[in-house]
């Protein structure tokens, strides 16, 4: 397992920390290897969806989730999602910091 596939599976495993319990637990069923019949064909529907963005329904929300279940199976998009879930994850956390500063902040006054 490649160091890129690490930090992906470590970043999903955070974002289902983060998630109800319905939804990470399809994710977790999802990322599993032998859901791989299951995934890719998801896959394809969530990028050819994110292309179809200006329709109702459907978004560009899409685009990058159809990305990040490719790069399940895809070496060469390990890096760049692992890369790009880690931004997403400092920036979370940060605004969280923030907030509870703010919260804080609020409650000594």
């Amino acid at each position: 397992m490649s160091q890129h596939q690490k930090e992906l599976d470590r970043h999903f495993a955070w974002f289902e920390k983060k998630l109800p319990p319905g939804p990470a637990k399809f994710v977790g069923w999802v990322r599993k290897p032998s859901s791989i019949y299951v995934r890719i064909p998801l896959a394809l529907l969530l990028v050819v969806g994110g292309f179809l963005s200006f329709l109702p329904v459907l978004g560009l929300w899409m685009l990058p989730l159809g990305l990040l279940l490719f790069a399940q199976d895809v070496p060469p998009l390990q890096k760049p999602m692992a890369q790009g879930l880690g931004w997403i994850e400092r920036k979370w956390l940060e605004r969280q910091r923030v907030k509870l500063e703010r919260e804080r902040a609020k409650s000594t006054q």
